[in-house]
């Protein structure tokens, strides 16, 4: 009877596999069963699991035993590192009452486990209290949005200062009025120089009592004068 591996170190949490090889020579079709043992600090041994030869499996919830005859597996699971110890295996045959034979012992060493398994914790911190390294990111990305915003601000504020300087007074002003054209009347004086027909043959008194004398008046084109 072997049993394998010699020597196992596992962290806790996992699980442990050892195979027991038995080799029946007489008789390959004696009844037989295969006990499961354990030995701490070298004290009594004590007996963890069972399994006969025409059994396919058994499992507990601490053992999970297989029949691959002549090999037979026994997997520990969930270790613990009080499952430290020394493990082997024993054949009792039924074609001999009382004799048992005993395997070479294989050494179970559990450690403690890995801080990795306390990382299911981590995404949880990460989702409420995200890294030093996102908050900066984030905060950079608010100022430099900052920025733009005021930029594009002044931008517009300096070209619609100088839409309002550069329009034309006609936008800007109300349009100014024209001055009005005023007609100032002047007085022009003159001599009306009228045509007499002298006859100093002709006596006064001869003269018709009522004469009328005509003249043609000429007035210059008015030119408007703006007032001052």
């Amino acid at each position: 009877v072997t049993f394998f591996p010699a020597t196992l170190t596992l962290p806790a949490g996992g699980s442990a596999t050892f195979f027991c090889n038995i080799s029946m020579e007489k008789d390959s079709g004696s009844e037989y069963s295969l006990n499961w043992y354990k030995e701490t600090n070298h004290s009594q041994a004590q007996k963890i699991a069972e399994i006969s030869r025409n059994n396919p499996q058994t499992k507990t919830e601490k053992y999970l035993l297989t029949n691959h005859t002549p090999a037979f597996k026994i997997e520990i699971l969930n270790l613990h590192q009080n499952d430290s110890g020394s493990y082997y295996c024993g054949v009792i045959a039924f074609f001999e009452p009382d004799k048992v034979m005993e395997s070479n012992r294989s050494h179970l060493v559990v450690t403690a486990a890995p801080e990795k398994t306390n990382t299911t914790d981590e995404p949880e911190m990460e989702e409420g209290n995200p890294p030093d390294h996102v908050k900066a990111m984030l905060l950079g990305i608010l100022l430099l949005a900052g920025a733009v915003v005021l930029l594009i601000f002044g931008y517009l504020t300096v070209t619609y200062r100088r839409g309002d300087v550069q329009k034309p007074p006609s936008e800007n002003a109300p349009a100014e009025e024209k001055p009005p054209v005023v007609s100032v009347s002047t007085v022009d004086y003159g001599v009306l120089e009228f045509q007499w027909d002298p006859c100093p043959h002709v006596l006064p008194d001869n003269r018709p009592a009522d004469q009328t004398e005509y003249a043609t008046i000429i007035f210059p084109e008015e030119k408007p004068v703006t007032p001052e």
